[in-house]
C-alpha cells in the first residue's frame, strides 16, 4: 500500500477528487463554513452521529463534496488508541470495498502516535494473503492520502517511520503465513539473501557442515529428524561506523514444529507453521531498516530448521553438547526452540553487542500468563527492559516484564547433563527464559516470548507481524541524537 501525507483542511478535502473520503471527527470538533462541516454539524444536532469512538455515518453524493462517498468516523479524544479502535471498526467494509484510492482527513490536529495508529490500522484492515492461492489475491486498496490540518516535522518523521514499519510488518506476515512447504529453511535463507541486496546490508548463510564446524550440537539435534537441511542466517545492517557496537536480534526459525518424538496433538497442528514467527519478525525488521536507513548497526541471527519425528530424530533423554560447551539433557523434544536459540545466543558473542534480543514463539505457558495482548519480556538489565517497554507502548505492540529470579533455574537441574531443557509445568515461560539466560552472560540480553501475540487462530487465522513495531521503535530510539553526535565528533577532534 502506498501512503502520502499532506496538509488538507476540510474545505480543501471537500473539493479533492476521491472515490471515498473518510473524515475523522473528535470531541474537539468545531464547524467551519465548508460543506463537510455543515453536514457534520447537522448530523450532530439531529443526533444521527456523535464523535464517540467508532460511531459511523455515511453519505453519498453530498452537496459540495467531490468524493462520491463520505464516511464520518468518530474518534473520541483522538488519542492513538481511539484512532486505532475506530479504524478497526471499519475493517469489514474496507476489505469488502472495491475502492482503490482512499482519502482520510482529520478535522482536528492528530498526534504523531495517532498518525501511526491510523496508518497501521488502515494497513491491517486491508492486508490480504494470496501467495498460495490459485488465483492472484490482491488488496483492492492501493493508495491512501492522509490529510491533516497542519503537518510539522514531528508528523513527517512519524509518517516516514510508519511507512517503513508497515513494510516490515507485512513482510513478516507474508513469511509467517506461508505454509511450511512454501517457507522451508532454504527458502527463508533465499529471502534473506534477496533482502540484503537492498543496500547497506549483507547476508551469510551457513549450512549443516558450517554449523557442525562451529559445534552447534544443540541446533543440529533438533534438525536431525528432518529431510529439510538446516540453515543459519546471518544478516548485517550497517548504518553507523564499524566501531559502533551492534544490536543483535535472534529469531527462532522453526518452520514447522510437530513436537518431534514428543509429538503434539493433531488438533490445530497446522498452526505450527507460525513457529518461525521470531524469524519472520527479524526479516520484517530488516525490511524496515532497508527503507528507513537509520544510523545504527544491527545483526540478525536466524537459526532455522524443522522439528520432525523421523527415525533419526533426537529422543527424550538424549544428551547433546551446545556451542558453549554446556551439555543439555533433552527431556522433551517439543521444547526445541530454546535448543536452537542457545547456540545462536553463543554465536552472538563474537559481535561484542551493545544488547542481544531474542524473539521466539517459545512457550504455551506465556499464552496462559499474558494471553494475546502482551508479549512476555525478560531482561537482564533494567534500562534495557524499560526501553523495550517504552518501545512497545509507543508502537502499540505491548510487552510485559517477567521475572528472571535465579531460584527458577532449580527446575532445570539434571542428573545426567549440565542442564535439562525443561522444568515442570509451573512457571514454564520463566524456566524457558532461565534456560536461555545460561547462554547470555557476556552481554545485556532480553527475551521476547511471542507465543501469544505472533498469530491469531480461528476465523481470523493469520500472522500479526508482531513484534516488528516494538523492535523497530527500540532500534530507532538507539540512534545517536544530533547533540550527542556533535559532542562526540568534537571530542574526537580534540583528542
Amino acid at each position: 500500500m502506498n501512503f502520502d501525507l499532506k496538509t488538507l483542511s476540510l474545505a480543501a478535502a471537500a473539493k479533492s477528487p476521491s472515490e471515498v473520503l473518510i473524515v475523522l471527527i473528535s470531541d474537539l470538533f468545531q464547524a467551519g463554513k465548508d460543506p463537510l462541516s455543515s453536514l457534520i454539524e447537522k448530523a450532530l444536532k439531529a443526533k444521527d452521529f456523535s464523535s464517540k469512538t467508532g460511531k459511523v455515518l455515511q453519505a453519498y453524493a453530498a452537496p459540495g463534496v467531490s468524493a462520491s462517498k463520505v464516511v464520518f468516523l468518530g474518534v473520541g479524544a483522538a488519542k492513538a488508541l481511539d484512532v486505532k479502535s475506530a479504524m478497526a471498526g471499519l475493517t469489514a467494509s474496507l476489505r469488502a470495498s472495491e475502492t482503490k484510492k482512499l482519502t482520510v482527513v482529520s478535522a482536528e490536529p492528530v498526534s504523531a502516535q495517532g498518525l501511526q495508529a491510523l496508518m497501521l490500522a488502515l494497513a491491517e484492515s486491508t492486508y490480504v494473503y494470496g501467495t498460495t492461492k490459485s488465483k492472484p489475491t490482491l488488496r483492492s486498496l492501493s493508495q491512501v492520502s492522509l490529510g491533516l490540518p497542519k503537518v510539522n516535522l514531528e508528523l513527517q518523521n512519524a509518517f516516514k517511520a510508519t511507512v517503513g514499519m508497515v513494510q516490515g510488518i507485512e513482510f513478516a506476515k507474508e513469511w509467517a503465513n506461508r505454509p511450511a512447504n512454501h517457507a522451508t529453511p532454504t527458502m527463508l535463507a533465499k529471502a534473506a539473501v534477496a533482502l540484503a541486496k537492498s543496500g547497506a546490508m549483507s547476508c551469510e548463510v551457513l549450512g549443516p557442515k558450517e554449523v557442525a564446524k562451529l559445534g552447534m550440537g544443540s541446533f543440529m539435534a533438533v534438525a536431525q529428524g528432518s529431510a529439510e537441511p538446516l540453515r543459519f542466517i546471518v544478516l548485517k545492517y550497517q548504518g553507523a561506523a564499524k566501531s559502533e557496537a551492534p544490536t543483535v536480534l535472534v529469531g527462532k526459525g522453526i518452520t514447522f514444529d510437530t513436537g518431534g518424538i514428543s509429538i503434539k496433538p493433531a488438533g490445530e497442528m497446522d498452526e505450527m507453521k507460525f513457529d518461525m514467527g521470531g524469524a519472520a519478525s527479524v526479516l520484517g525488521v530488516f525490511k524496515s531498516l532497508s527503507t528507513l536507513k537509520p544510523k545504527i548497526n544491527v545483526v540478525g541471527l536466524i537459526p532455522t530448521c524443522e522439528n520432525m519425528p523421523d527415525g533419526l530424530a533426537v529422543k527424550p533423554g538424549d544428551v547433546v553438547t551446545s556451542m558453549s560447551g554446556q551439555t543439555i539433557e533433552i527431556l522433551n523434544t517439543d521444547a526445541e526452540g530454546r535448543l536452537i536459540l542457545c547456540d545462536a545466543l553463543t554465536y552472538a558473542e563474537r559481535f561484542k553487542p551493545r544488547a542481544v534480543i531474542d524473539i521466539a514463539t517459545l512457550t504455551g505457558a506465556c499464552v496462559i500468563a499474558l494471553g494475546a495482548i502482551r508479549s512476555g519480556m525478560f531482561a537482564t538489565e533494567d534500562q534495557l527492559a524499560q526501553s523495550l517497554l517504552q518501545a512497545g507502548d509507543d508502537a502499540m505492540d505491548l510487552c510485559w516484564r517477567m521475572p528472571l529470579d535465579d531460584d527458577y533455574a532449580d527446575a532445570l537441574k539434571s542428573n545426567f547433563a549440565d542442564v535439562a531443557n525443561v522444568g515442570g509445568r509451573a512457571g514454564g515461560a520463566i524456566t524457558a527464559a532461565k534456560f536461555l539466560h545460561r547462554f547470555t552472560k557476556k552481554y545485556p540480553w532480553a527475551h521476547l516470548d511471542i507465543a501469544g501475540t505472533a498469530w491469531k487462530g480461528g476465523g481470523s487465522k493469520g500472522a500479526t507481524g508482531r513484534p516488528v513495531g516494538l523492535l523497530l521503535h527500540y532500534l530507532l530510539s538507539q540512534q545517536p541524537s544530533k547533540s550527542n553526535a556533535s559532542s562526540k565528533k568534537a571530542a574526537q577532534s580534540v583528542n
